[in-house]
């Protein structure tokens, strides 16, 4: 019974973890605006905010999964959660005493985004070191659900909190790092991970790891990393038109950007128990999802009346729910125990990859046309799924495979 509560109390603080993180980029997405007002900034450098992040990010991700292979998973994670509130802090006393603080508030959105880097990743290893067989699907749909709900209340959250000030968000990234590094640090466990394994010999297990199931793998990444694309990319657009085509502002457009978010929340969780229980068809729910996402992108291309748009769009977020927690367990099933790390670090690379190149990616296609940014997102989907149905196999890298 004890057990039970403790790994209860363990798992809601890693799930704070992915949705702190989330709330890097989700947040600031309904104030982009505000802050291009604020700045008198084009609509490109607010961008930036999201690509820095998520570049440094997706750098520094191999690294710090190297060294969570090496010395443990907590000592990463902590340390970074507390760089990704330093980072916030200086981007808001930037803005809040500079008369021209653009650059400063980008160099600090590149010390959140390394401090990202130690986070939800090497939770996701962390899980996979701890639990075993089916009730990793679970934990880890659960964790993505986490992220989900992080993208669900973050517009919300930017928002509210943008009424007072959108510097404040930034401050507020700052007060939240501290009890969720806290959360970890006391509440979490390490599994069992070999410490200070010779490099040769480390390069050799990843080598042999892709050497065995490289194609499978890669395709299983990109999976995860052409949903985040198309989500990121059209969140962003979705801020915009929000406001100049239909006029809708502030706290009320946060919970319009929520609604696709939630659908996507709540499929992820589900597709997580459901896994858990079959503890197999993790191939069919990423080929679905990456059906219902092209379906729900061509769609978006012929109807503008609103709440139609929304409930396209909601469908992207359910194909979207069910991709991502079956890349999860597929990826960090992948790999046993002394490389996990790395590999669910290369996987979080392409992750923040698809999510720092998305929103200026349908920003430039939608200079040229609308119908090419959404045919042209459909067409990169519908590539995906095709070699997906023909590279993708669950065989090694089940949770049964690497334990």
């Amino acid at each position: 019974m004890e057990k039970n509560k403790n790994n209860t109390l363990m798992i809601i603080a890693f799930s704070f973890v992915p949705f702190l993180m989330v709330l890097g980029n989700s947040m600031l997405i309904p104030e982009f605006p505000q802050i291009k007002s604020a700045l008198d900034i084009s609509q490109f450098k607010v961008g930036l905010f999201i690509t820095v992040f998520s570049v440094s990010a997706g750098l520094a991700i191999p690294i710090l999964g190297y060294l969570s292979d090496q010395f443990g998973r907590i000592i990463v994670i902590v340390p970074s959660i507390l760089m990704y509130g330093a980072g916030g802090f200086v981007c808001g006393l930037a803005a809040l005493l500079m008369d021209s603080p653009l650059k400063v508030i980008l160099v600090g959105r590149v010390i959140q985004g390394i401090g990202a880097a130690g986070t939800a990743p090497i939770v996701m290893a962390l899980i996979g070191d701890i639990f075993q067989s089916e009730k990793r699907s679970e934990v880890l749909g659960i964790i993505e659900s986490a992220n989900g709900i992080g993208k669900v209340s973050s517009p919300v959250l930017g928002a509210a909190i943008g009424l007072i000030s959108w510097i404040a968000l930034f401050f507020f990234y700052a007060i939240l790092a501290i009890p969720i590094a806290a959360g970890v640090y006391f509440l979490g466990k390490e599994g069992e991970v070999k410490k200070g394994k010779g490099f040769k010999k480390y390069l050799q297990n990843i080598k042999k790891i892709f050497r065995e199931k490289g194609a499978s793998l890669i395709m299983t990444i990109i999976s995860g990393m052409i949903v985040l694309f198309i989500l990121f990319g059209l969140l962003a657009f979705f801020s915009d038109i929000l406001e100049i085509k239909y006029e809708i502002k502030g706290f009320i457009k946060g919970l319009v950007i929520a609604i696709p978010i939630l659908f996507m929340s709540i499929t992820s969780f589900s597709t997580g128990v459901f896994l858990k229980k079959k503890n197999k068809y993790f191939k069919l729910a990423i080929i679905t999802g990456l059906i219902l996402v092209s379906l729900a992108l061509i769609g978006l291309n012929f109807f503008k009346i609103l709440y139609i748009y929304v409930a396209i769009f909601a469908v992207l977020g359910i194909g979207t729910g069910l991709v991502l927690p079956a890349v999860n367990t597929l990826v960090t099933s992948s790999a046993k125990t002394e490389e996990r790390g790395i590999i669910t670090s290369l996987y979080g690379s392409a992750r923040f990859l698809g999510v720092a190149i998305g929103p200026p990616a349908f920003s430039s296609l939608e200079s040229f046309s609308q119908n090419l940014m959404y045919l042209g997102g459909g067409g990169i989907t519908i590539l995906g799924l095709i070699i997906a149905i023909f590279l993708i196999k669950e065989k090694g890298m089940t949770p049964d495979a690497n334990n």
